[in-house]
This record gives C-alpha cells, structure tokens and sequence, in this order.
C-alpha cells in the first residue's frame, strides 16, 4: 500500500516508515504537522493515511481534525489514527464520518504485537473499522443511554465487534457459538432499530451506535 505517514516525532515516524517497508508497504510522504498532512494526500494520493492526533503547532487535536477534513473532502480515503489519547469530540466524528467504513483508531501504547498493527492498515485500507477497546470505553463512558436496552451479553458481543472481530472471533472469546454470537446480533440491530438490508453496512452501523452511545 502507498501509505501518508503524519507523525511529529522524527525518530518515532522514521521507525514506523522502517517498520511499514518490511511488510512491503511504500510510504510516499511523511509529515510533521497537519498542514503538511493535507498537503501531502493532495500531491501522493495514497491508499490510506496514518495519523497521530496531537501535532504541531498546538499540540491538541490537529492531526484528528485534519482527517477528518480529509475524509469529508474525498469520500472514503482510509484513515487509521495511532495516538497515545483518546480525542473525544472529533473521534466520534471521525468514526461516524463515511459510514464507519475505512477508518481506525489505536493506541500507540496497547499495541503489543508489530503484526496486530500491520494487519489493523490492511483491515482499515480494506473498508473495515478497527478501534481499540480503551478508546471505546473512553468514547461510552458518559454516554450509554441509547445502549440502555441490550443485555449485559449483547453488550459484550458489540464491544468484541468494535475492535473489528469477526463473528468467529467473538463467539471464540466469549466460548459460545457462531450461532449465538449471530443470535444475540441480531437482537442487538432490533434494539437499535436497524433493519437495513446490507448485512456488513448493519454491523457497521451498530457498531457506531454503540461508539457514540
């Protein structure tokens, strides 16, 4: 993939660039503020863009702000955010912004394995959401109202699906069945009234309704 890296951190973006072109990646431009970012999808088109969320010059929210400028500027453009903080305002914005499709959000600190990463900018620049379980915690923490009418399990099996697992993977960490997980999801879509006829774009759906809670 051709990759836009925006990283403030010389020697941090540097081992990432290391890291990406080991597993065959290209990355076409790095970039050290947010204006540097935009300017650099304008000219490299790439296949997916890596961001961190404070850059240069506040030090706030410029990189998460920045993306999503990008992804309401050209629909669908995948965007994978590797921060050390959760940035709520913009976050839910972002992971809202094209359906959820496309769009991921880690914490540089909880990625344990070099693979877990790797595979995260496959599944992101593939169309699927990726976000980490502390940032969903963060996101919900003050806001589960809409959430009020799952089960404690039905809750569990929607927060597996947020960090992008497959129905196999969460019936495996919840020791259950395919069939179950698929039971307890469908329960989980008419609670939040979603009766879309497109399966994945449903999934994508009560996943964010349960990021914005």
């Amino acid at each position: 993939m051709r990759i836009v890296l925006a990283e403030d951190s010389v020697l941090l973006r540097e081992g990432l660039v290391g890291l990406l072109e080991r597993f065959g990646h290209q990355v076409v431009a790095g970039a050290g503020t947010a204006e540097e970012l935009v300017a650099a999808v304008a000219a490299h088109g790439p296949d997916i863009v890596v961001t961190d969320v404070r850059m240069p010059p506040g030090f706030s929210d410029e990189g998460l702000r920045a993306a999503l400028e990008l992804r309401r500027e050209q629909t669908g453009l995948p965007v994978l955010v590797l921060s050390q903080y959760v940035q709520r305002a913009y976050a839910e914005d972002l992971l809202d912004s094209c359906d959820g499709r496309g769009v991921g959000y880690l914490l540089k600190e909880r990625v344990g394995h070099v693979e877990e990463f790797v595979d995260a900018l496959r599944r992101v620049a593939a169309g699927d959401t990726v976000v980490d379980p502390e940032v969903v915690r963060q996101l919900i923490r003050h806001r589960r109202d809409p959430l009020s009418r799952l089960t404690a399990r039905e809750l569990e099996v929607l927060a597996l699906m947020a960090e992008g697992r497959s129905n196999a993977s969460v019936a495996a960490a919840l020791s259950v069945s395919e069939g179950t997980v698929n039971k307890h999801f469908g329960a989980v879509l008419g609670k939040l009234d979603l009766s879309l006829d497109d399966a994945t774009n449903r999934r994508v759906l009560a996943v964010l309704a349960y990021l914005r809670g």
